[in-house]
């Protein structure tokens, strides 16, 4: 049986998109990883970055097809003008997001999610304190 890997409240990996892509980094990536989301929120709520600028945000795991990254922001913060050359899914766990397309702003609660195509620009606002998980798909270099 695979040993399973957990990650508690350790802080962001740093230097993790210097690795060559199709390697993956180390802590962040193993046969099976498991996270408490609750546990990893409060710790980012916690931290300097969530104090000083409203959001903090960690990697969770980050493979070469694949990363995850879950994201903390209080209530009116924005994240501008964001877009990937990869599909990405946003997933909220608490609160409530708003996310500004070029035609188009779409609410998603708690216990939503959705899914945007490649390179597509977007704005994500905390309409209350909330956490989701952007999921990041395809290669590195994408």
């Amino acid at each position: 049986m695979a040993k399973m890997q957990t990650r508690k409240n350790q802080s962001a990996e740093t230097g993790a998109s210097s690795r060559r892509a199709g390697h993956p980094v180390p802590g962040l990536a193993g046969p099976v990883l498991r996270f408490d989301l609750a546990s990893e929120t409060a710790q980012l709520q916690q931290e300097a970055p969530y104090a000083a600028t409203h959001r903090n945000a960690k990697t969770l795991a980050k493979y070469p097809d694949l990363r995850i990254v879950l994201t903390a922001m209080k209530s009116g913060t924005r994240i501008e003008g964001h877009k990937t050359g990869s599909t990405i899914a946003i997933q909220t766990l608490t609160g409530k997001l708003r996310l500004g397309l070029p035609d188009q702003e779409v609410e998603i609660p708690a216990g939503s999610f959705v899914t945007l195509e490649p390179a597509l620009p977007h704005n994500v606002e905390a309409l209350e304190e909330s956490s989701f998980l952007l999921t990041i798909s395809g290669p590195e270099h994408a």
